[in-house]
């Protein structure tokens, strides 16, 4: 598929399990930077979040056969653990910067942790991805966006700007 011989292929890698990290980083990306529309930070809050979440299953639908795989490399390869655990993370912390802003605009609840908040929203999330999409239960993904993101504002008292915080 490559459209070279194998031994071109080796120019540029000296493995294959070099070549599979390449594979997963490019997918990574596709799952960090979806291409969904910008949508500025003052918007509703919520409606950031759902687009957020739609991109995201979006993104894990296409590539739900290679999650499969990143689970079956992870479980026997201390090497892919820790770039998966580098790549997590990275969802996460955006995640955590996204919630502190939202804090500091008065729009989530300001004892939360944005932290220990995004890594536990950010795993529910990949793990709904998981279940519809690699192990494939059928779920809708109109169904999994609105339960995402209803349970995500909810878990950090995230509310639209106009509403009352009561």
């Amino acid at each position: 598929e490559a459209n070279c011989s194998t031994g071109t292929f080796y120019t540029y890698f000296q493995s294959k399990e070099e070549i599979l990290d390449a594979v997963f980083s490019e997918a990574h990306q596709d799952m960090l930077h979806p291409g969904y529309p910008h949508i500025d930070d003052d918007a509703d809050p919520v409606a950031v979040l759902e687009a957020s979440n739609r991109a995201y299953f979006e993104a894990y639908r296409r590539n739900a056969k290679l999650r499969l795989v990143l689970e079956q490399v992870t479980a026997n390869s201390p090497e892919f653990r820790k770039q998966r655990l580098l790549r997590g993370s990275a969802f996460s912390e955006r995640n955590a910067r996204h919630i502190a802003r939202l804090q500091e605009r008065g729009l989530a609840d300001a004892d939360i942790d944005p932290t220990a908040a995004a890594q536990a929203l950010s795993g529910m999330v990949s793990r709904m991805a998981y279940q519809a999409f690699a192990l494939g239960d059928g779920a809708d993904i109109d169904q999994l966006v609105f339960t995402a993101t209803r349970l995500w504002a909810n878990a950090i008292g995230m509310h639209r700007p106009d509403a009352p915080t009561g």
